[in-house]
């Protein structure tokens, strides 16, 4: 057992913990007792290469930070690496830890004289007897210099994000990024990585000819196998079953539950979406708009149009998705328009789907249209505010621009409605190929059809916008109210 000055026997880390906590008023549930005991007996048995991965609001980051913390108290000397996907998130990791080392009883001894060293969030030197260049801990992004550190200890906290992980020339690229950590590590000293995956190729996957090969790993998921909470004080059923509604099953299995999972395994079922023939039902009570449908008032909604102009039946297709969201936040898909053109015609192509567009919008009251503008639609925003305005529509135009992948956001935007059975379409919507469309649609083939999807998609991932307690400026009512 290492020798530490003014204590007969340094604490161990539960111990070291438990002071923390008891002086900042906090319990120390199971679940972190099994944590902390299980990084101080891997390190302690010789262990040098480790796993954490915990369910997200575990902790696992705080836990972490007391362990680098109580490394110090124990080994002064030591110098800690912390890496992150970026250099903010690695600087929280620092911070925290350095607040720890300010602040808990057992370290005083710790704290470097005034205008020692230096002490700053993303970097700091405790009082120690080496004589060594590299501060006692230092935050890095991963995709900062390191070269020329040196460690006895590197974390890789959350270095796997959604980000970085969601092409193969990502993840290999993140892959020869964290082999430098090997040149910083010094002789003997110890790895530690924290996370948890982001995607079926997760750089925490196990396997023979995984990254982490032959790591010593802890892997506590949310619920264990006969279905309970890992820590019911925090996440009881009825939080859970809430949690997996709001992220969709493929986060939650691989967020919560720690599954490495493909996307593919999140289908996406039109059985799922909910029918209705009714239409909205547009009255004024009062001086001010309502529109409600099925007796349900609707205080959003709006229209995405992600554009193409090639020949009909060719190439991607044109469509329009309108829908709705009521206050309790279910969406309803009220309009799918596949618009095409017809190459006879006087006008442009372009002029014509606007046009169409339009109508649309005028028909089922749309407050505002979102035009993708990757591509071909940059000029389509401005075309179709002049014909709103031959139309007499008074509805926004908003120009977007995609930066996220199409799969992620069909993904994103589908997935946790469907689980959460809070979307439902009209009668229309079905006698489009809108539904063959989704059954059929697999996120690691490309070439699929999915300009519906992509539509609808932009449809709900975007901010509800509410019509303001002004008097309508033209034709269209106000049915949102404040």
């Amino acid at each position: 057992m290492i020798e530490h000055p003014g204590h007969q026997r340094p604490a161990d880390l539960l111990e070291f913990a438990w002071v923390w906590n008891q002086r900042a008023r906090l319990g120390t549930p199971d679940l972190h007792r099994r944590v902390l005991r299980w990084l101080e007996s891997a390190l302690d048995g010789g262990d040098r290469r480790l796993l954490l991965m915990a369910f997200r609001g575990a902790g696992k980051s705080t836990l972490v930070g007391l362990f680098c913390a109580w490394r110090l108290y124990r080994q002064p000397d030591t110098r800690i690496l912390v890496l992150a996907a970026d250099h903010a998130l690695a600087t929280r990791m620092v911070a925290t830890v350095r607040r720890i080392l300010a602040r808990h009883p057992l370290c005083g001894a710790l704290l470097p004289e005034r205008g020692e060293g230096s002490w700053a969030s993303d970097r700091f030197t405790v009082a120690r007897d080496a004589v060594l260049r590299d501060a006692s801990m230092l935050a890095a992004g991963i995709g900062g210099n390191i070269t020329g550190a040196r460690a006895e200890m590197i974390v890789c906290d959350d270095v796997e994000v959604a980000g970085n992980c969601d092409t193969p020339a990502k993840r290999e690229e993140l892959r020869e990024r964290l082999t430098e950590a090997e040149f910083v590590l010094t002789p003997g000293g110890a790895l530690l990585f924290v996370g948890t995956p982001h995607c079926a190729e997760s750089l925490y996957a196990e396997g023979q000819d995984a990254f982490l090969a032959g790591y010593r790993r802890l892997v506590l998921p949310l619920l264990d196998g006969n279905g309970d909470s890992a820590w019911p004080e925090r996440f009881p059923a009825e939080a859970i079953a809430k949690l997996r509604d709001r992220v969709g099953p493929l986060a939650f299995r691989r967020q919560m539950l720690l599954e490495a999972v493909a996307e593919e395994a999140a289908r996406l079922d039109p059985a799922l979406i909910a029918r209705y023939a009714a239409e909205p039902d547009y009255r004024e009570a009062n001086g001010r708009g309502v529109l409600s449908l099925m007796g349900t008032r609707l205080v959003s909604g709006g229209g995405w149009w992600d554009p193409a102009f090639g020949r009909p039946g060719r190439g991607d297709a044109s469509v329009l998705a309108a829908s709705y969201a009521d206050a309790a936040g279910r969406h309803y898909l009220h309009r799918l328009a596949y618009l095409t053109h017809d190459p006879g015609a006087e006008d442009d192509p372009a002029t014509q789907q606007c046009r169409a567009v339009a109508t649309i919008a005028r028909d089922l009251l749309l407050p505002v249209l979102r035009v993708e503008t990757n591509g071909i639609g940059g000029f389509l925003p401005g075309l179709l505010r002049q014909e709103l305005s031959r139309t007499g529509v008074s509805c926004a135009v908003v120009e977007m621009a995609s930066r996220i992948p199409k799969v992620q956001r069909i993904l994103g935007a589908l997935d946790p409605v469907l689980a959460a059975r809070r979307l439902s379409a009209h009668e229309s919507v079905f006698r489009t190929r809108f539904a063959q469309e989704m059954a059929a649609w697999r996120p690691d083939a490309p070439g699929g059809r999915d300009d519906a999807l992509d539509a609808v998609a932009g449809c709900l991932m975007s901010e509800p916008v509410r019509l303001p307690t002004l008097p309508p400026r033209g034709p269209l009512p106000d049915w949102r109210g404040a």
